[in-house]
C-alpha cells in the first residue's frame, strides 16, 4: 500500500506541471524526439530533457536511444492507480453537483419561453 501511494505521488507530481502535461498529450500520439518535444515549448533543450526525466521517474515515458537520437513514448499504466484514486472521489463531486442542481430550477425551454 504505501509502495502504491509513493508511486502515485511521484505521478501527481509528474502531473503537476503544465509543460509535462503537454508533453504528454502529445505523446499520446505518437512516439517523438526530445527535440520534438521540447519545441513548442518555451524553453531550453536541457530544461525539456529535464522534465522528460521527471515523466520517466514517474514511469509515464519510455525513452529508446537510436543513436544521438531520444526517442520518447508514452506509458500510461502509471496513470490507472491515479485514475482508481480520483474515480473514488467521483461520487462524491457527483452527490456535491446534484446537490447544487437540486437549488435551481431548470431553465424554461425556449417552447416554454413562448407560452
Amino acid at each position: 500500500m504505501v509502495e502504491e501511494a509513493t508511486g502515485m505521488d511521484v505521478v501527481f507530481h509528474a502531473l503537476a506541471n503544465t509543460a509535462r502535461r503537454d508533453m504528454l498529450g502529445r505523446l499520446a500520439d505518437r512516439e517523438l524526439t526530445v527535440t520534438e518535444l521540447a519545441a513548442p515549448l518555451t524553453m531550453s533543450l536541457a530544461a525539456a530533457s529535464k522534465h522528460i526525466q521527471v515523466l520517466e521517474r514517474a514511469g509515464l515515458v519510455r525513452r529508446t536511444v537510436d543513436g544521438r537520437r531520444h526517442v520518447c513514448r508514452l506509458d500510461a499504466a502509471p496513470l490507472a492507480s491515479a485514475s482508481a484514486w480520483l474515480h473514488f472521489y467521483e461520487r462524491h463531486w457527483e452527490q456535491r453537483l446534484d446537490a447544487l442542481e437540486a437549488l435551481f430550477p431548470p431553465a424554461p425551454t425556449p417552447d416554454e419561453e413562448d407560452r
